[in-house]
């Protein structure tokens, strides 16, 4: 299969921040951000032909591992969002997809990285994926958003503690929690007047291991410094940890 070029490896999409997209103060909420990347990324994987119907025929599916967005500027209701994104390079089993977000006026407002993982639907194991999917991942490898990949988190021990019962509406078409809602988790583990003064800049969060419905979640947060915010969050029953996070305001 012949291996496209830049514009036909890049996707375009646009948005209209919407009232359900944004927080008590009109403001576009984090998870919603982070939400039009990801259904960009899902765009564009469906276009170059490895969405999620091929991965079905290939007893794969897709999962996001980590993201990293930096956010210049803040976008309120009604405003207009161009996403453009692309798969940029892959680092073993990591295939690496970055993102650049401008407003109407062509400006960037933020910008984003994100690591996947193929993995197998019998052994639920990733895996690497060779011919077309590969060599389409290396094709832009010149072209980034964000010049590192998303970070590693480490572990950060105790903080404040709030517990989370899962629901229905917290999962996806694969049967766990969808990667938002532990954004929206992170995000209401501070006060309104917080909110209020203060607004994300930036956001890295890391998925270790997946929170199935009716499970229940401790989620510890721990100030670093000014304004930057660490998460733990450990799944109760297993006692092992399924995310971390780093939010900047």
């Amino acid at each position: 299969m012949q291996i496209l070029n830049e514009k036909d490896l890049t996707l375009y999409k646009k948005f209209i921040v919407t009232s359900a997209d944004t927080d008590m103060f009109g403001r576009l909420r984090l998870s919603g951000l982070v939400n039009y990347l990801i259904q960009s990324a899902i765009s564009s994987a469906d276009n170059l032909g490895f969405g999620l119907r091929f991965l079905k025929e290939e007893q794969l599916f897709w999962v996001l591992s980590r993201f990293e967005v930096n956010i210049k500027q803040e976008l309120k209701w009604y405003d207009e969002v161009i996403v453009e994104t692309w798969p940029k390079t892959s680092d073993g089993i990591f295939y690496i997809r970055d993102f650049i977000v401008r407003d109407k006026n062509e400006n960037i407002v933020a910008k984003a990285s994100s690591s996947w993982l193929a993995i197998d639907t019998l052994r639920k194991r990733p895996k690497v994926i060779s011919g077309y999917i590969s060599e389409t991942f290396h094709a832009l490898s010149h072209k980034q958003s964000i010049e590192h990949f998303p970070e590693k988190l480490k572990y950060v021990a105790d903080g404040e503690m709030n517990e989370i019962q899962t629901t229905f509406f917290d999962t996806d078409l694969n049967k766990h929690v969808t990667t938002t809602r532990y954004i929206d988790w992170m995000m209401d583990d501070f006060p309104v007047d917080f909110h209020e003064k203060h607004y994300p800049t930036s956001l890295t969060i890391n998925f270790i291991k997946e929170t199935m419905p009716n499970e229940k979640m401790k989620i510890f947060k721990n100030q670093l410094a000014e304004n930057i915010f660490h998460f733990e969050g450990l799944n109760v029953a297993s006692e092992k940890q399924a995310f971390r996070g780093i939010i900047t305001f």
